[in-house]
């Protein structure tokens, strides 16, 4: 195991064990509700939202027991996203991370509320870490909305069911992705320097752009295994994009010019972060991991 894969390794069993401790219930009469959220949470998954925020933060020497909460918050936002994608009114998945989907594991009401409380508890936990001062709170929970609402995750989603069996250029996939995957990705960088109260103006502009390419590829590679990957390695239906008539970058670009996106935004990431020293390279290295990844 190399060093990247050890740091992924450890940065995912923190958020894990951060989670795990912090959903905690204490209203017996909410104990199905809170199985549907904490089976939707620890269930598994990459936990790459998190380890961007980790690694955000390292960019200013912060340790990361200061950023525990809003790799938390941001992790909460994207369970909650998946439980309500899955559902039978959006894609109607019956597996995810290689388990049931929280509907089918429960039914579809207690889904729809396990995502509303995940959603809900994300900003709670922001808004009441008073490690941070109140305006970096209060700017920390505004990006975070941002990324999450109409103007981000939902409108991307949004955009998403309204373009099945439509054709779109390859512009507007990419704006409904930046939406719908990137504008967490980019939350997620943001929150990492904003948490370290130490991030300039033009310091958050560069991660920002970083962040961008960085979110569009991970998409962009999610498309291409939707087509070479298998159900048992990536932990979903293989081949149900494009069972659903969805539009993706394979489908438009082909695979071979997919492939060579994906590895222009990672350059493009990479270079956005020519202005810091060594202690981005967890970012550079992540960069490159989301782009190589087979799951």
């Amino acid at each position: 195991m190399n060093g990247f894969e050890q740091y992924l390794g450890s940065c995912q069993r923190r958020i894990d064990s951060y989670l795990d401790q912090q959903l905690n219930n204490s209203l017996s009469q909410l104990n199905r509700l809170y199985d549907a959220m904490r089976y939707s949470v620890t269930g598994g998954g990459k936990r790459i939202r998190p380890v961007l925020t980790y690694a955000s933060c390292e960019v200013f020497g912060t340790a990361e027991s200061a950023v525990d909460v809003a790799a938390a918050a941001v992790e909460l936002i994207h369970a909650y996203s998946l439980i309500h994608d899955d559902l039978p009114a959006m894609d109607d998945d019956d597996l995810r991370r290689g388990q049931p989907t929280c509907h089918r594991a429960f039914d579809e009401a207690t889904a729809i509320l396990a995502g509303d409380g995940l959603q809900a508890l994300a900003f709670e936990w922001i808004s009441q870490a008073d490690h941070w001062q109140p305006a970096t709170r209060l700017r920390m929970t505004a990006v975070l909305a941002r990324a999450a609402g109409p103007q981000g995750m939902v409108g991307g989603q949004a955009i998403d069911l309204g373009a099945v069996g439509r054709q779109l250029d390859q512009n507007q996939l990419e704006d409904m992705h930046q939406r719908k995957t990137g504008a967490l990705i980019r939350a997620s960088v943001q929150l990492g320097a904003l948490a370290s109260e130490q991030a300039d103006e033009q310091q958050l502009a560069a991660l920002d752009t970083y962040a961008r390419c960085v979110g569009l590829a991970f998409q962009v590679q999610d498309d291409i295994l939707d087509v070479e990957g298998s159900t048992e390695v990536i932990g979903k239906n293989h081949g149900a994009d494009a069972a659903r008539g969805k539009p993706t970058f394979p489908a438009l670009l082909g695979l071979e010019q997919a492939h060579r996106l994906a590895r222009s935004l990672q350059d493009q990431a990479i270079a956005a972060l020519a202005g810091f020293d060594q202690r981005a390279d967890r970012l550079r290295q992540l960069a490159r991991y989301i782009v190589e990844r087979q799951f």
